[in-house]
């Protein structure tokens, strides 16, 4: 059940929880570098590396024919420096395509590859700048060369079409319209909000009834790292909203879900996966639509922010990047297209 008061505070609950369960299948000597962690490192992120290292040691044991010796939890920090170079280059090979602890197959491109490499270099820093092994063979290892995807983004007509969509639902199976009568006005609500805010997915569903400030046109949002962030929206979603909000003082939420502003079916606060899977759900029934997820949601706000100011600063600060090299870097490739723009905008002598 979900604590009434605050739904962040949890959410950071489950994920120190997890944090525990996962360490717990790690060396005993990995807790000393998750707790030399930066206090400003979310634990979202530590949970992340903690899945890399496990995939890490999984693969090490058997690689290094330890699991006839040791179990993962009992090796001791000095096996650090019995790792070489060749045995992280394999394991980087290894990360192509293995199996999990489910069965299931994994495979790593070269952004998957990178990140686990990431965390690696990480831990073996950590260890080593505290004198605590003598090699250092993660450092020696390159990281993949990372080719930069385009951005997928909705063009005007297509978001325009999108929102239809939502709001009439003619494509919808018999089945899908009969639930489709009670969500539409969430789901409009939902969709304009994330188009019209770039917020994430994570922001949206987090965000509780008393966080809608109507007379600024005013979100209040809990970014990456846990800090409080405002949000402005346009009429557009203003009126979504409002709409939504009409039907939710009519909604009964389940005991602990009072506060929460986006609802489930089930009047329990509304997940991420849920809020993904409604997205895909609508743009699958539009021709022609590029594959989007919440995520590509966030980015057509982005870049169409940035057509319209050109301030790559202003796009950063909205979309809540603590870093603008961030931002810089997701649209490089727009900002070259303004810098082209300008050299054919200025005339030296008229025709």
């Amino acid at each position: 059940m979900e604590a009434n008061h605050n739904y962040h505070d949890e959410l950071a609950k489950k994920n120190i929880e997890k944090l525990r369960e996962l360490l717990s299948t790690l060396p005993s000597f990995c807790r000393m570098y998750f707790r030399g962690m930066n206090d400003t490192i979310s634990s979202r992120t530590k949970i992340a590396y903690a899945y890399d290292l496990r995939v890490f040691f999984e693969f090490i044991m058997q690689h290094k024919g330890w699991d006839k010796k040791y179990s993962i939890q009992d090796l001791p920090v000095s096996v650090l420096d019995q790792i070489k170079r060749d045995d992280i280059e394999d394991y980087m090979e290894y990360l192509s395509l293995y199996q999990n602890q489910n069965k299931t197959e994994v495979m790593n491109e070269e952004r998957g590859k990178s990140r686990k490499l990431a965390s690696l270099r990480s831990f073996y820093n950590f260890y080593f700048t505290n004198e605590l092994i003598n090699t250092n063979p993660a450092s020696l290892v390159k990281m993949p060369k990372l080719h930069e995807k385009e951005i997928v983004r909705l063009d005007p007509d297509e978001v325009a079409v999108l929102l239809d969509q939502v709001e009439d639902g003619s494509k919808l199976t018999q089945k899908q319209l009969q639930y489709h009568e009670k969500t539409k006005i969430r789901d409009v609500a939902i969709l304009t909000l994330l188009l019209g805010t770039g917020i994430r997915v994570s922001e949206c569903v987090g965000l509780d009834i008393h966080d809608v400030d109507f007379k600024n046109q005013a979100v209040k949002v809990r970014r990456k790292g846990g800090y409080e962030d405002v949000v402005y929206f346009g009429d557009e979603v203003n009126s979504s909203l409002l709409s939504y909000f009409e039907q939710r003082n009519h909604t009964i939420p389940l005991e602990g879900h009072e506060n929460a502003l986006f609802l489930s079916m089930q009047n329990r606060r509304i997940t991420v996966r849920s809020v993904e899977n409604l997205v895909k759900k609508y743009a699958q029934l539009v021709n022609g639509l590029k594959k989007i997820t919440p995520h590509k949601l966030r980015s057509t706000y982005g870049t169409t922010l940035y057509q319209e100011t050109g301030d790559i600063y202003l796009v950063a600060d909205v979309l809540g990047h603590k870093d603008v090299n961030t931002t810089r870097k997701h649209y490089a490739a727009m900002k070259d297209a303004h810098k082209r723009k300008a050299a054919k905008s200025v005339k030296l002598r008229e025709p």
